[in-house]
């Protein structure tokens, strides 16, 4: 199996909550440098929906075997995205999709 980088989603009961997210569904993930709370946070979009939620920066919520935003951020330059693999209760796992693979998804 390839080398996947995981990411946690969480912050999504304080939007639509696990609605907008479905298993293979794709996922746009945009840093948010002037968030005054993290300046490693990355916003997680939908497409007329706008903020679902963010990646995960904290010990209490980011998942075993995923990456926070503060270890994704120098990943990708403004935007990258990404494909819902699980999604639980209170927050949802996605694989940052390679570029390759952006235009099947959108």
């Amino acid at each position: 199996m390839e080398n996947q980088t995981l990411i946690t989603i969480t912050g999504i009961n304080n939007y639509y909550g696990k609605k907008p997210f479905k298993v293979g569904s794709a996922v746009k993930l945009e840093k948010e440098p002037d968030n005054r709370h993290d300046s490693d946070a990355i916003v997680v979009t939908l497409p007329y929906i706008e903020k679902i939620g963010y990646v995960a920066n904290s010990i209490h919520t980011v998942y075993e075997g995923t990456l926070s935003a503060g270890r994704l951020y120098d990943k990708f330059e403004s935007a990258a995205y990404a494909e819902v693999i699980v999604v639980t209760h209170s927050s949802v796992v996605a694989r940052l999709l390679p570029d390759s693979e952006v235009k099947d998804k959108f």
